[in-house]
């Protein structure tokens, strides 16, 4: 009996030291096994994100680069700085600047000193902007003279500038009127698919995008009242 004792004794201990072994390979698989998927799942939890940014990102974009609407876009240059894509990546004095068909209205801008006023990054704008044609049709002496009244220059051209932000064609025709920059307001109306200022100009050329604002071209000059 005694020489059993120490070959019984090692065989339990053996035994034991078996079932310990066992035990920790569970452990440590469990835990490689819970390992891998928690960093599947954070893997594609992060594929997911970038997607969804990804995606609002290209919304965002196509936003942007909406095409004006009207008779009047075509005169609008296809391409260059004074295209629609290209005045979108400026601030309004700057795009206006680039097209052909605002040509007076600049003109008229810089002298006014309103240049650095359009262009502030930080506006949020709805600008009527008379084209060309709508200069003409004001009697050349008449325009002469507004041109070099720098007052009276500014009150007119503040009156085509709303400053509560960049309102689209869509927007305004849900509005009756606006308080344009220089405190006096405009009536806004639809007639059939045009959008009329004051029952007397028409948008000819709506959602000219530019950085900070909506511009819609007009054809005629807004005069504000007496």
């Amino acid at each position: 009996m005694r020489t059993k004792k120490p070959f019984m004794t090692l065989l339990a201990l053996l035994a034991t030291l078996s079932l310990a072994a066992a035990a920790c390979g569970d452990d440590e698989g469990s835990d490689t096994a819970s390992g891998s998927d928690t960093e599947t799942t954070v893997t594609e939890d992060e594929g997911t994100e970038t997607t969804e940014a990804d995606d609002d990102a290209m919304a965002e974009d196509d936003a942007a680069m909406a095409e004006p609407v009207g008779e009047a876009c075509s005169a609008i240059p296809a391409d260059g700085e004074g295209s629609s894509a290209g005045m979108a990546d400026d601030t309004a004095g700057t795009a206006a600047s680039n097209n052909p068909v605002l040509s007076t209205l600049v003109e008229a801008v810089v002298a006014a000193d309103l240049v650095d006023a359009l262009n502030a990054p930080d506006a949020e704008y709805t600008i009527f902007a008379p084209a060309n044609s709508a200069f003409e049709a004001i009697p050349a002496e008449d325009l002469d003279a507004l041109l070099a009244d720098t007052d009276a220059l500014t009150d007119v051209l503040t009156y085509h500038v709303y400053d509560g932000g960049m309102l689209d064609a869509e927007a305004l025709s849900g509005e009756s009127e606006l308080t344009m920059l220089n405190g006096d307001t405009v009536e806004l109306a639809m007639e059939g698919d045009s959008l009329t200022i004051n029952g007397e100009s028409t948008v000819v050329c709506a959602n000219v995008t530019t950085a900070n604002a909506t511009v819609h071209i007009i054809d005629s000059v807004l005069m504000p009242p007496a």
